[in-house]
């Protein structure tokens, strides 16, 4: 088929909306749960795990925040490509503490809400988890790997969920 015969296919665009102060909320609730489980009599340590929101800290927790919200833009590569600008503004390392994340598809019209919301779950989960293995990497070390698991489970499922939407299935109709 030559090229202009080919029909363009049809987009939506879908935004994706990650509100900080619920990110922190999740994030400290699992880190007061971390430490309350903790296997130790040392409460300096214990009290530690405990202050991932805590002022000064909370740096560490949003600039993690920012590289994994960048990350998953990366990740979703396909359906949130940009052009960069002519009037690009210059890209520097101050620390910016969003109210909200925001990441931007631009989906296939026959694009499934349901594969949206749970790319919306997921994502808000991985981001939880991003926070997490980084804090007990430096507070508790010996819950990093589970925090580490559990982001390589979503980011696969992430990618699994991408890729089974791509187009449309077409099943033989002989099964040899």
């Amino acid at each position: 088929m030559g090229y202009c015969c080919r029909k363009l296919q049809q987009t939506k665009t879908v935004t994706l909306t990650f509100k900080r102060s619920e990110l922190l909320y999740d994030v400290e609730n699992c880190s007061f749960v971390e430490g309350d489980i903790m296997e130790t009599e040392n409460e300096h340590a214990r009290h530690q795990v405990f202050d991932i929101g805590q002022s000064g800290n909370v740096n560490r927790v949003t600039r993690v925040l920012n590289l994994t919200h960048a990350e998953c833009v990366e990740m979703l590569y396909p359906y949130t490509k940009q052009e960069i600008s002519d009037e690009q503004e210059a890209l520097d390392d101050i620390l910016v503490a969003p109210e909200e994340y925001h990441i931007v598809l631009t989906l296939p019209e026959d694009f499934s809400l349901s594969t949206v919301k749970l790319l919306k779950h997921l994502i808000h989960e991985y981001l939880i988890c991003k926070v997490l293995a980084d804090w007990m990497s430096i507070t508790n070390p010996s819950s990093k790997a589970n925090w580490e698991e559990k982001i390589m489970s979503i980011r696969a499922k992430i990618q699994t969920s991408l890729m089974s939407r791509k187009g449309k299935i077409k099943r033989k109709l002989k099964p040899f």
